[in-house]
């Protein structure tokens, strides 16, 4: 249920944003840019920045974002802003499967990922339940070094802020199912690599 008043019904045509027509314009028009840019220009390849996206998206609740699958849903993503990017992250490696996105949260004790992807989690983690843990953290920032360039780190930490900071909006406002104009995962069409 939205909490606030929906001026313009979700129009899929014109993007992620359209229902909140009305409000906060040009806060809206920066978002959905950063938004656009960590999908264009991250270093990560995708397996990595999925596995960070898909735990920022448990832990911030949003069901939306939760069914998100990027390699198959960015096309889309971008044709409802009118945007052909030259290359996007779902152009960085290969997808992973459904059982990567079910183990996400088991990131731990689970096979599927590799020291980089599982770092990724962690991370994403613990900037999103405990950002000074993390930061003071002088262990993990070894591992994360000794797997990660600084340009990788700082990618990945914008990457996650972007992730927790639009996705809790989403989801406090109650926008992230009922009226999000990104399409339930059923409703998408298959896109062919």
């Amino acid at each position: 249920m939205a909490r606030v008043e929906i001026q313009t019904p979700a129009d899929p045509t014109k993007g992620y944003t359209a229902q909140l027509t009305g409000y906060a314009r040009e806060i809206q028009a920066a978002a959905k840019n950063f938004s656009l840019q960590i999908y264009q220009h991250t270093k990560l390849t995708l397996r990595e920045y999925e596995g960070a996206r898909a735990r920022t998206a448990e832990i911030n609740g949003c069901r939306r974002c939760q069914g998100w699958r990027t390699a198959r849903d960015l096309p889309h993503y971008f044709e409802a802003f009118g945007i052909k990017p030259e290359s996007t992250v779902a152009q960085r490696g290969p997808a992973p499967d459904e059982a990567y996105y079910a183990a996400v949260s088991e990131w731990r004790t689970s096979p599927l990922y590799s020291p980089r992807e599982r770092t990724a989690i962690e991370y994403a983690e613990r900037m999103g339940t405990d950002p000074q843990g993390v930061a003071a953290d002088d262990e993990f920032w070894g591992r994360a070094k000794a797997l990660f360039s600084d340009e990788e780190i700082v990618d990945l930490s914008y990457c996650i802020a972007g992730w927790m900071g639009l996705g809790r909006v989403s989801h406090v406002l109650g926008v992230d199912i009922d009226v999000c104009s990104i399409p339930e995962p059923s409703a998408r069409p298959v896109v062919a690599a």
